[in-house]
């Protein structure tokens, strides 16, 4: 049997503090589980550093490890917590590279989740990162992406954002793309959308439709590979990007990205243009499966 994605977070983190010797910091790393079971139970003396509910200053402590070449990765419990860490990110550890000629490799996991859990916590927020230099940005829902994430941190000097999603944690197996001509449309999902994507197929072909899934794993640089530019360009009613999101973010990037490239209707579905809270009149959830399939039979009509 394989690893989980949660197993192989956890033996990353050990290998970074042990064989590399590497540091890891965060806010409230044994709370919740050791954060979801992803951190091997090790303290200060190991190099796995606490660290108290102060974001700004936190990022601050972060940058200067990073530009001390200690390579730390950084744990953003929540991804709604980039809100208060991303100024000290942003101006300094991004920018040292090409501004001082000094790099600062930070290894961030923002870890989303679903559900009403307040109004700074909730979904993904890659978005927030995306559209400033000197960051890089992937989003692994599987043991083989996590890896690839883990070992391009290794071997390149970037700020390198993971965007990392709970729901992704029990997962094993590998997330293909489905790809060929004269399909129907074609689902582009980023993040845990993927495996909603992935049910929506399985549905729809069940009542003959033809869908492909082509996923998106490096968010920045976004990476449109020749064989989903072929296969949108045969397509019948083009595709869809899904995350989880503001529409207004990521999504509605690439969705402009693919138009130009292709010539073909793009469409988009993420979180709604609110915040999340803790009653169910202000949740807001990346799209499910049944909202998937509903949407595609909208535009296939």
């Amino acid at each position: 049997m394989g690893k989980t994605l949660r197993e192989t977070i956890k033996e990353t983190i050990f290998k970074h503090l042990k064989k590399n010797k590497g540091l890891v910091f965060g806010q409230c790393l044994t709370a919740v589980g050791w954060v979801n079971g992803t951190l091997p139970e090790l303290f200060e003396k190991d190099g796995m550093i606490d660290m108290s509910m102060a974001d700004v200053a936190n990022g601050g402590i972060v940058a200067g490890a990073g530009l001390s070449n200690r390579r730390p990765i950084y744990v953003i419990r929540y991804q709604g917590f980039n809100w208060f860490n991303a100024p000290i990110i942003l101006n300094y550890a991004c920018k040292s590279k090409e501004m001082w000629d000094i790099p600062c490799p930070i290894f961030i996991r923002g870890i989303a989740m679903e559900g009403s859990i307040g109004p700074v916590a909730g979904s993904s927020h890659h978005s927030l990162y995306y559209r400033m230099p000197g960051i890089k940005i992937i989003s692994p829902m599987t043991p083989k992406e996590y890896l690839l994430a883990y070992d391009y941190f290794m071997k390149n000097d970037d700020v390198l954002y993971v965007s990392e999603h709970r729901e992704s944690y029990s997962n094993k197996n590998e997330l293909l793309d489905f790809i060929s001509e004269d399909l129907d449309i074609i689902l582009f999902p980023i993040s845990v959308t993927r495996f909603e994507a992935q049910k929506a197929k399985n549905e729809l072909e069940k009542e003959g439709y033809k869908i492909g899934i082509a996923n998106i794993v490096w968010l920045k640089p976004f990476k449109f590979m020749k064989e989903w530019e072929n296969a949108l360009k045969t397509s019948k009613f083009g595709g869809i990007v899904l995350d989880d999101d503001y529409t207004n973010g990521v999504a509605s990037t690439f969705a402009y990205e693919i138009m130009k490239k292709t010539g073909k209707n793009i469409e988009i579905m993420g979180l709604n243009n609110k915040s999340a809270g803790f009653s169910k009149e202000t949740d807001n959830l990346p799209p499910s499966f049944n909202n998937i399939i509903k949407t595609v039979k909208k535009i296939c009509k």
